[in-house]
């Protein structure tokens, strides 16, 4: 019998399709090419340990639990929060070390070549705290921007956050909130909805606050605010009536409440001061705003509201009712204001003392009112250039961040962007005498890792400093450190952790227990490693 060669290639197609499925099968089977993974160099460190102690000072001695470091114990290295420490013993079953003068509170870490092994936490003790009589442990759920101290010692905080210490849900809290001196909340403040943008400047004159930011409305008034309006002691909307008889004859209602402050400007308003019963506002604007209620607008058909503008660049002073004051910075000639910046500022005002009245302003500018003038320099109070205040032929070779001034030690402190001032190399931060020239008694180190973003200088001459930096000088410094007055890192402030944020400004003031406090506020969730929100008060041993 003869096979025909169909047959003969599906017998062979078959027999391959069956080996392959056999081979297949057989691959499924197979052994473990790896043993189990073992631990790095055989250490093993529980970092959910609890170290013996868990907290103390400098020079205090630290035990953890750890296996395997014996053969190791010539060659590691123990650092507490990244500053080596004296190892004192080393067993099989843990070690022991000294804590370093200058270690903050952080976790603990064991390096044998380029191999970290990372501990516990360890909290270093100082001469700053988190006060435990500050009541609001929540905080504020955004930036705190300012805190103003009213007439009755009670304080203000506006900014951008939409709830403070958890109180918003009982009733609205939409950028501003009032407070006791402890930092609990007072829900006498008749805010109603609040503002609906950032507020970030606050001063009292009489009995009315004067708010200013990059907001159009407040509480149920949406319309016709630019950035800039007045409030009632009592925290509502100051308005005023008007009787819009001109209306058509078929809308009945033709009453309307309107701000009684009828001024702001085209962008944000960033700080406003207090000058001789007017009101000075700094900020990112180009045009001076105001209204006319009461005559139709016969272009628009919708309202009777009637808009006016005055070219004038971020500085303007105004009149309390909200007009502008065209005997300040303006040429009534054409109109318009000086010329001002050719750049974005910030400003800080003397309010006491012998510069009473004059502002410091300050930012990325080359040139001011047309004259060479670069990132410093300070106003008369009439608004001209004081040439008392003199940073030198160059200045800042950058630009200037911030400002501020102690009136005790009559000295300034400006951090920024430069490299230099008139000349003399000093990086980021720089102590100015009262006429602008540097002050060489302090000399800042070297920062790593970052840039420092806040700094100022307490009665008692000590230098609070926040930022993003790691290391100051070559010293672990987590966003937060207290300088003395010649740039050394103070002894026994410097203990803290991790700092996350950023600081806008602090307040000298007093604990419940009436030690010595520091009001911090801003934008910032951590301080000394613990969770915060935007406003802490501490004490300072």
């Amino acid at each position: 019998m003869k096979i025909s060669n169909n047959i003969i290639r599906t017998i062979f197609f078959l027999l391959c399709t069956s080996l392959v499925v056999s081979c297949q099968k057989e691959d499924k089977i197979f052994s473990e090419p790896y043993e189990k993974g073992k631990e790095a160099l055989g250490i093993k460190i529980d970092a959910a340990q609890v170290p013996t102690p868990s907290f103390g000072l400098p020079g205090s001695t630290v035990s953890i639990n750890a296996t395997g470091l014996l053969p190791y114990k010539d060659e590691l290295v123990f650092r507490f929060n990244g500053e080596d420490a004296e190892v004192s013993e080393v067993t099989d079953k843990g070690i022991k070390a000294i804590v370093p003068k200058n270690a903050s509170t952080g976790v603990l870490s064991i390096s044998i070549g380029d191999v970290v092994f990372f501990g516990p936490q360890y909290t270093v003790t100082g001469l700053i705290n988190i006060d435990p009589t500050f009541r609001a442990t929540r905080g504020a759920n955004g930036p705190v921007s300012q805190v103003l101290v009213t007439n009755d010692e009670k304080r203000i905080l506006i900014g951008g956050f939409t709830n403070y210490d958890n109180k918003g849900i009982i009733k609205p809290i939409n950028r501003i909130v009032r407070t006791f001196p402890d930092g609990t909340y007072d829900a006498s403040l008749r805010t109603g909805n609040g503002a609906n943008g950032f507020l970030e400047a606050i001063v009292q004159l009489g009995d009315k606050y004067y708010l200013g930011g990059g907001f159009g409305g407040y509480d149920r008034t949406n319309s016709n605010i630019s950035n800039l309006t007045r409030l009632n002691a009592n925290g509502t909307l100051d308005t005023l009536a008007y009787d819009n008889t001109f209306r058509r004859p078929d809308q009945a209602d033709t009453i309307k409440y309107y701000p009684t402050f009828n001024g702001g400007f085209n962008s944000a308003v960033n700080q406003l001061y207090e000058q001789d019963g007017k009101l000075i506002a700094v900020g990112g604007f180009r045009y001076y705003v105001s209204r006319t209620y009461d005559k139709p607008n016969r272009l628009e058909t919708r309202d009777s509201v009637i808009l006016d503008s005055i070219e004038i660049r971020q500085i303007a002073r105004l009149n309390t009712d909200g007009s502008l004051d065209k005997s300040y910075r303006f040429n009534s000639t054409t109109n318009t204001g000086l010329a001002g910046p050719n750049g974005p500022i910030r400003s800080f005002m003397h309010e006491d003392g012998t510069h009473e009245g004059k502002m410091v302003v300050f930012g990325s500018f080359t040139r001011f009112d047309d004259q060479d003038k670069r990132y410093i320099l300070r106003l008369n109070p009439d608004g001209t250039i004081d040439n008392t205040f003199n940073p030198g032929g160059v200045g800042a070779d950058f630009g200037v961040s911030q400002v501020t001034y102690n009136s005790i030690t009559k000295k300034y402190l400006i951090q920024g962007a430069f490299k230099a001032y008139n000349g003399v190399p000093i990086e980021r931060l720089a102590l100015l005498n009262e006429d602008g020239t540097l002050d060489d008694s302090f000399s800042p180190r070297a920062f790593a890792g970052g840039e420092p973003t806040f700094a100022k200088q307490l009665n008692d001459g000590l230098i609070l400093v926040s930022g993003y930096f790691k290391t100051y000088d070559g010293i672990a410094r987590n966003g937060f450190m207290i300088l003395d007055s010649t740039g050394d890192l103070a002894e026994g402030y410097n203990a803290t952790g991790l700092f996350s944020g950023r600081i806008y400004d602090i307040h000298e003031t007093q604990a419940e227990d009436e030690k010595r406090a520091l009001l911090i506020f801003g934008g910032f969730n951590r301080f000394n490693s613990l969770p915060v929100e935007n406003i802490i008060r501490v004490i300072l041993e």
